[in-house]
């Protein structure tokens, strides 16, 4: 069994409820019809209900297992809108404006989420990851200890001998674009525990730079540096090395070379990047130059299970990320 088989089996026996904000769009409604249909998890759709039906027909989906939710006509409503007004009105925020936010499909959907309604959400395919997140921090806010919210993407890669028989976690590649050591070890220390829940893997960590072991002086190195250093205090069992070059990591004759004693270097197989640029930009290089799977991104700290897409996500992607989510929340 693969992983993406894997992760469906898990769901399946979660049984889950994962609310998708996106009701009308074409791809989430195509997906919709395979999660009902494999049972990978229940499915709500928000939005209004006879063009849901309506854009569902055009594409020839049965959404007919999937519960359909109108916000405004909702019969938790009124209830999501005073949760709402208690969570924010000591940031301004009065009765009108908390019908208004609440009529909106992502911040109903999350309200669902924070109220027990549904188990997990799932957004992306046409709203940026700030539309998705923003909500989800104002409303659910970050699990107990946790101070930011990071991402993950496994990356499976074909023909490929290195990380776990071709597997790989990357992180951070989606939210956070600027982070400080503290937050990349943090970012290490979440995707390590996202590579034992969801991949069944024995995390290797590589806190990667363009430089291995002081190579190069910069800031930026130092900052890598430094976010070992806080794994290292945090997570002392979690095998983790850097600063490191990506070659070190991951190729055992490089690693041999350039840092001989290190715990991981030439079996890395999460690989956390040292800024939004780099992550962004490498997962993108591996997916197409490698024709590798990408799937995720799969968001980290957050009380509750919420996971954004990309606007170039397929139907596939949207049924893994479910699936995932329904994990997430079984966790």
């Amino acid at each position: 069994m693969n992983f993406i088989e894997s992760l469906r089996a898990k769901a399946v026996k979660a049984q889950k409820t994962i609310i998708l904000p996106e009701g009308c769009e074409p791809r989430t409604l195509k997906a919709t019809e395979i999660i009902v249909k494999e049972n990978i998890a229940k499915v709500i759709l928000v939005g209004n209900e006879e063009k849901i039906k309506a854009a569902a027909k055009e594409l020839g989906v049965c959404v007919c297992g999937a519960q359909i939710v109108d916000p405004v006509k909702s019969e938790h409503f009124e209830e999501l809108v005073n949760a709402f007004y208690e969570l924010r009105k000591a940031k301004g925020v009065d009765m009108e404006k908390a019908r208004a936010m609440v009529s909106d499909e992502v911040y109903f959907a999350t309200m669902m989420v924070k109220m027990g309604y549904a188990d997990g959400l799932v957004s992306g395919a046409i709203h940026t990851t700030g539309d998705t997140i923003k909500p989800a921090l104002q409303i659910i806010k970050t699990k107990p200890g946790i101070k930011s919210v990071s991402s993950t993407f496994v990356m499976i890669v074909p023909n490929c001998d290195m990380g776990s028989n071709g597997m790989f976690l990357f992180g951070d590649c989606a939210v956070n674009p600027n982070p400080t050591s503290e937050e990349l070890a943090e970012n290490a220390i979440l995707t390590a525990q996202t590579a034992k829940s969801f991949c069944d893997m024995d995390p290797k960590v590589a806190m990667l730079s363009f430089s291995t072991y002081g190579s190069a002086k910069h800031e930026f190195v130092d900052k890598v540096a430094n976010a070992v250093k806080i794994v290292r205090e945090t997570a002392p069992d979690l095998a983790v090395d850097g600063e490191i070059q990506a070659d070190a990591a991951m190729v055992a004759s490089v690693g041999k070379t350039k840092c001989p004693t290190s715990p991981i270097a030439g079996q890395a197989n999460v690989l956390i990047f040292p800024d939004l640029q780099s992550g962004n930009i490498g997962y993108k290089l591996v997916q197409r130059l490698a024709k590798a799977e990408a799937v995720g991104p799969f968001l980290q700290g957050i009380a509750k299970p919420v996971n954004d897409l990309s606007r170039g996500c397929s139907v596939d992607d949207i049924v893994n990320v479910v699936a995932a989510t329904a994990v997430q929340a079984a966790n």
